[in-house]
């Protein structure tokens, strides 16, 4: 984990976080497709507690999007374990939500952000459920992603990033812990 590249991230005051970002020119360039993978290997030192130790300033992240490193393009990374400690890794560029459910689910603790230095406290009812596409670097073409559940609000909270959207904007600020209709809390 020594030669992981440290990001600087932008918080959510700057002005690019709240812009609708570029699309990406396919093929992809080495430049874009390096810097993707980078954002991965990050996202996962960023959970090492080892690493967290020898950089106590970098918080934990699943998802990072390219305008929280100062990029002005379509494309986001995840990293992240599931139930079953899976690996789950993606380099996204160009993503739509193909598919949806009716249905919402929220995180029950509320998500949270890298670029967001103070947590808002509040219900972010999202999809439960979507199929997404995009040209993933490590698949080296256009893949759909079914996902539900955890997954499927790390991609929508990513996806939101490239339209300058920030999870708190969700947030009823009258009623953050409102239970909508047709939801579920998750965790």
């Amino acid at each position: 984990m020594d030669k992981v590249k440290i990001f600087k991230i932008y918080d959510d005051k700057q002005k690019l976080l709240r812009t609708t970002l570029d699309e990406v020119t396919l093929p992809l360039d080495a430049k874009t497709r390096q810097t993707i993978i980078d954002m991965v290997d990050y996202l996962k030192a960023s959970q090492d507690e080892d690493f967290q130790k020898a950089h106590p300033n970098i918080r934990a992240g699943i998802g990072l999007s390219a305008n929280q490193i100062g990029i002005n393009k379509r494309f986001f990374a995840i990293y992240m374990l599931d139930e079953d400690g899976n690996e789950i890794k993606y380099g996204l560029v160009n993503p739509k939500i193909i598919k949806n459910s009716l249905r919402k689910c929220a995180l029950r603790s509320g998500e949270g952000c890298l670029s967001v230095k103070n947590d808002r406290h509040g219900y972010v009812y999202r999809y439960a459920k979507i199929t997404l596409r995009a040209f993933d670097v490590f698949e080296n073409k256009v893949i759909d992603i079914k996902a539900e559940g955890y997954l499927a609000i790390a991609l929508q909270h990513e996806l939101d990033h490239l339209n300058g959207v920030l999870y708190y904007d969700h947030i009823n600020k009258y009623n953050p812990e409102e239970i909508i209709d047709n939801s579920y809390l998750i965790g």
